[in-house]
Formats: C-alpha cells, sequence, structure tokens
C-alpha cells in the first residue's frame, strides 16, 4: 500500500518535473514525385503536414488522424519512419516523428481547407517555396538533398 502511494506520488512528480510533448510530421510524395506542404490559418509558413500526439493515441493513429485533418489524405500502405527529431527551440523536451508516405501509400479523401488549414500545396522537394518553415526545408534537404540528418528539428 505505502509502496503504491509512493509509485503515484513519483509518477505525479516525474510528469510535472518532466513534461514531454510529441508530435508527428510526413513526407507525403505524390506520384509526380512532388510533395506535400500545408498552410495554417493561425502561423505563418507552409509546413510538413502533421500535428500533436494525444493522449492516448499511439504515433501511428495520430500520423493517421493528422493527415486526414491537413492533408484530406487516408492512408492505405505501408509508411516509413525517417528519424525522431528533438524541437527544444520551440518547447523544451518536445520531439517530432516524421514519416515518409509513398504515392502509392495513400488516397485522397477530401480538400482539407477550412477552420485550420488555408492552402495545400504540392511542391518540387528539391526546391521547396521560400516560404517553407527552416525545419520543413532542413527535413527535405536531408531526405532529397543528400544532407547530413540532424538530430534537431
Amino acid at each position: 500500500m505505502i509502496s503504491d502511494l509512493r509509485t503515484q506520488l513519483f509518477r505525479i512528480w516525474f510528469r510535472i518535473a518532466r513534461p514531454m510533448t510529441l508530435g508527428v510530421r510526413a513526407i507525403v510524395e505524390n506520384a509526380e514525385g512532388q510533395v506535400l506542404l500545408v498552410r495554417h490559418t493561425y502561423t505563418p509558413g507552409l509546413y510538413l503536414p502533421g500535428g500533436g500526439v494525444e493522449r492516448g493515441e499511439t504515433v501511428r493513429v495520430s500520423l493517421h488522424r493528422e493527415l486526414e485533418e491537413e492533408g484530406g489524405i487516408l492512408i492505405t500502405g505501408a509508411t516509413a519512419l525517417i528519424g525522431i527529431f528533438s524541437n527544444h527551440r520551440v518547447m523544451r523536451n518536445d520531439h517530432v516523428v516524421l514519416y515518409k508516405i509513398d504515392a502509392s501509400a495513400w488516397r485522397s479523401i477530401r480538400d482539407p481547407r477550412g477552420l485550420e488549414i488555408s492552402d495545400i500545396l504540392w511542391c518540387d522537394p528539391f526546391s521547396p517555396p521560400e516560404d517553407a518553415t527552416p525545419a520543413t526545408q532542413r527535413r527535405l534537404k536531408e531526405h532529397y538533398g543528400g544532407a547530413e540528418l540532424s538530430d534537431d528539428w
């Protein structure tokens, strides 16, 4: 009984002392080799689609949900894990899990533009638009341009 209480108190302290946030994003390719970028209504720049992992969700469930919400995409095939990145500039102890989804592993189910997404864009991964976020540009250079993989988002 005391050990159970001690364990519960330790878990509560650990959550307060070391909170961690986790997000998912994806490099989604179409049949022409272009990649999907999204523009949010609440922040400037173009991003790889994705978002936060909600309490009780697995990373894969979150990936599927976020791509439906932000990209209007239903994942129908395999996804490949590219890496896990630290995003400490935004929030201490934030991490992003990045996946790759080939053209054969998804299909469009709806237009995602609305309250959260103002625009979607398919672009050449070798020359993304200038207003793609620095992290988006880094990931594309690493994946397509042979740049060294960084641990930082």
